[in-house]
């Protein structure tokens, strides 16, 4: 092997052993100085978003001028000029005392009179850039040290493309963590994981039933009021069992449109109905190899219990508008509000899906049943309260806790959570008026049913328009059950309409029926 191939070889080495350029400069040019007159090495990387051009290494930085770290602003036609170069790819050679021409003179960040060849670098991956050999005193570059500097280009083009997606993996990073504590902040925590309150106490049992079932894959009921936190013992269970790794996903049940059911939860395939214009995965294929968190299970259509068991007996499903089975690894978690062993001898739940899914049931008690846990709640939400609407923080004293441990909850935690972040912001981070909150010694706060009821009386008065009246009876009843739309004890069936009717009627009239159901438990 020849000495020129040899260097060639280590040059490639090097510019793949290191991820950040500024290593492969910094060791590559020592090695150039005994086969060129080097006195500096530039890597100038293009950056189109910030219309500059930014110094990203340099080689042999104790010689030569000292180089400025402030990039160059580039306008949209030096650019282009630039893009056209690192295009054609073409070797530039400045004679010593010569003028620089346009190009040369954003790639040169200094002042020199010595000699310089600059070549473009355009990685695979669009990163661009121009490498610059500056001459060592009054040295000049011959046509051997010309043909050098031509192979040099695409191990350092390379180099560049390593460090541009190490530049673009730590901006993805950054936004990432920016947008985390953002998430965070708008939910009041500190960390993503979610915190159970009253492990040792009222939920002492819930847990140990939880324990004991995470670590197989046993498909788990969960029952309890709504409002008492059957999603967050659902992620718990996801979280302590092998899964914990992959997804977990809920599917609100009661929320899926009739004719939409199959597709949102088995998917479709391209053409398979009309405004089908791609495949899609359902949420049975989303969820493989995780948990698949099915709340008001109770909601699902007769036609979907058939499928949603076959899927429990064997793993398999097809999309609709498919004819490919495809098997999933889901570990089925349903949670429900309603009686389903009543539901199953009136014939409005199948028997068969009933005994697949309550292979272990875990009860969850309503708040009135676990008043120990109040105390340590209130003060959870009231920290949180505080987190979320950057106020003090502001703890609630002992009458207070007398005060919510008199209450009835008829809307369990969730309701304590919303009384909570009206006690801080009635407060305004001085104090947490939970009186007021809860309504003593004022006006209480009206209920959703209350609210909605109110609407309703005010819609029918002298002077009410047809929409008014029709949009203040539609939300009395999606009040009165909860915000839900279809099943037996749906708004639709109070209403005698069919729900799909129901629902058309409510976006025209711009009701939105999940406003009725309040916020997610912590």
């Amino acid at each position: 092997m020849d000495k020129s191939r040899e260097l060639l070889l280590r040059v490639w080495q090097e510019a793949c052993r290191h991820i950040e350029i500024a290593e492969s400069a910094g060791t590559i040019a020592p090695m150039l100085v005994s086969d060129m007159p080097l006195g500096q090495l530039v890597i100038r990387r293009v950056d189109p978003r910030r219309s500059c051009l930014e110094t990203a290494a340099v080689g042999l930085p104790e010689q030569g001028e000292r180089i400025s770290a402030v990039p160059t602003p580039c306008s949209a036609a030096q650019l282009r000029r630039i893009g056209t170069w690192c295009a054609d790819g073409t070797l530039r050679h400045r004679q010593r005392g010569a003028p620089l021409d346009a190009e040369l003179q954003l790639a040169v960040p200094f002042q020199t009179d010595a000699e310089v060849l600059a070549g473009p670098l355009a990685g695979p991956d669009g990163s661009r850039g121009i490498l610059v050999f500056v001459a060592a005193g009054e040295s000049r570059f011959d046509a051997r040290h010309q043909a050098l500097a031509r192979v040099l280009l695409d191990p350092f083009a390379a180099a560049l493309a390593n460090d541009h997606q190490l530049c673009e993996m730590a901006s993805l990073r950054e936004a990432a963590e920016a947008e985390n504590r953002s998430l965070l902040l708008r939910l009041g925590r500190q960390s993503l994981g979610d915190t159970i309150v009253g492990t040792g106490t009222g939920l002492a049992t819930v847990i140990e039933r939880v324990d004991l079932v995470a670590r197989s894959d046993a498909p788990v009921l969960i029952f309890g009021e709504t409002g008492t936190g059957k999603e967050l013992i659902a992620r718990t269970i996801h979280m302590r069992s092998p899964r914990a790794e992959g997804p977990v996903l809920r599917v609100n049940c009661g929320a899926i449109p009739t004719e939409l059911i199959d597709s949102e939860l088995f998917g479709h395939e391209r053409g398979a109905f009309t405004g089908a214009v791609e495949s899609r995965k359902g949420w049975f294929e989303r969820a493989d190899g995780g948990t698949l968190f099915l709340d008001e299970i109770g909601e699902l259509p007769p036609a979907a219990q058939v499928r949603l068991l076959r899927i429990l007996q064997d793993g398999w499903l097809e999309r609709v508008g498919g004819q490919q089975p495809i098997h999933v690894d889901v570990r089925i978690v349903a949670a429900t509000h309603c009686d389903l062993a009543d539901m199953v001898g009136r014939g409005e739940f199948r028997a068969d899906l009933w005994y697949r899914i309550a292979v272990f049931p875990i009860v969850l008690p309503p708040l009135r049943e676990r008043l120990e846990d109040v105390a340590e709640l209130a003060r959870h939400f009231a920290e949180r309260a505080a987190r979320r609407f950057g106020l003090p923080v502001v703890l609630p004293s002992e009458a207070d806790i007398r005060l919510l441990a008199s209450y009835s909850w008829p809307g369990n935690i969730r309701e304590l959570a919303s009384v909570m972040d009206r006690a801080a912001i009635l407060g305004n981070g001085v104090s947490l008026d939970v009186g007021k909150a809860l309504g003593v010694g004022a006006a209480a706060p009206a209920s959703p049913r209350a609210a909605a009821s109110g609407c309703s009386a005010a819609a029918t008065a002298v002077g009410a328009s047809l929409d008014d009246v029709i949009r203040a009876h539609i939300e009395a009843t999606l009040a009165a059950t909860a915000g839900r739309v279809e099943g037996p004890h749906g708004a639709a069936v109070r209403l005698g309409v069919n729900p799909n009717t129901l629902r058309a009627r409510m976006r025209k009239l711009g009701v939105n029926w999940r406003r009725f159901r309040g916020p997610s438990p912590s």
